[in-house]
């Protein structure tokens, strides 16, 4: 079983949960995307929900699926997201941002009664880390943050290297108008400690530990050559 395989079996699990007349956060990301064309061909068979797009590329694809979409001013309360995740740990803590939509997932997943991950198994993990930590930073004043924000990681235990993200060259600017700053940490001691810090710095906007908001998960792993879901908390 490769990784679209076991991310189609987690987003069929997810699209399962869809009701109709939900108000959806609609995540970003390899799995979300696959969620978003399922959902697609379960609206264009009759399913009406209006869905809350995290990124502007998941709302080019959720247009394109023909899903009716929103914006969050319009309906500031939602009944479900589901979204993708880089990692997550047995307390249902997450890393996300690889995809730079951090900031926004965050306000969607906040927004949201229940979130719920979907995700192959291999990103289940003993301690948050291995995956680098996003932090969307101001551009103004980024050189004072950045100092900022390795004095936070180094009071918090965590070592590594600190980069400033690029797209084609250029520091990669996200939907918000912010840069990122990627932390190489291998391992978070305390993920909630290092919340706090981070959030203490000012010119940080968002990070990517998600913390208390995830509240389910459906992870697929491969198993004898099938794709076995595992369902965590309420989802």
């Amino acid at each position: 079983m490769s990784g679209p395989d076991l991310r189609r079996a987690a987003a069929e699990v997810a699209v399962g949960l869809v009701t109709p007349g939900m108000r959806l956060g609609i995540g970003t990301g390899s799995t979300a995307n696959v969620f978003v064309e399922l959902l697609g061909a379960r609206v264009r068979a009759g399913l009406d929900v209006v869905g809350v797009p995290t990124s502007e590329a998941t709302r080019v694809a959720a247009e394109a699926a023909g899903i009716r979409l929103a914006t969050l001013e319009a309906l500031p309360e939602l009944d479900l997201t589901i979204d993708g995740a880089d990692e997550i740990d047995d307390a249902m803590r997450l890393v996300k941002g690889g995809g730079g939509a951090l900031l926004r997932e965050k306000i969607v997943a906040f927004a949201s009664h229940r979130m719920v991950v979907i995700a192959d198994g291999a990103k289940r993990v003993a301690t948050l880390g291995a995956f680098p930590l996003p932090i969307e930073v101001n551009a103004f004043g980024l050189g004072a943050t950045r100092r900022g924000v390795a004095a936070a990681l180094a009071a918090c235990g965590c070592t590594g290297e600190l980069v400033l993200r690029q797209s084609d060259g250029a520091p990669f600017v996200s939907d918000g108008g912010h840069h990122i700053l990627d932390a190489h940490l291998g391992r978070i001691p305390d993920p909630d400690a290092l919340s706090a810090a981070l959030w203490a710095v000012p010119g940080v906007v968002e990070h990517g530990l998600f913390i208390g908001l995830a509240t389910g998960a459906i992870l697929a792993e491969a198993r004898d050559g099938q794709a076995v879901v595992t369902r965590l908390g309420i989802v």
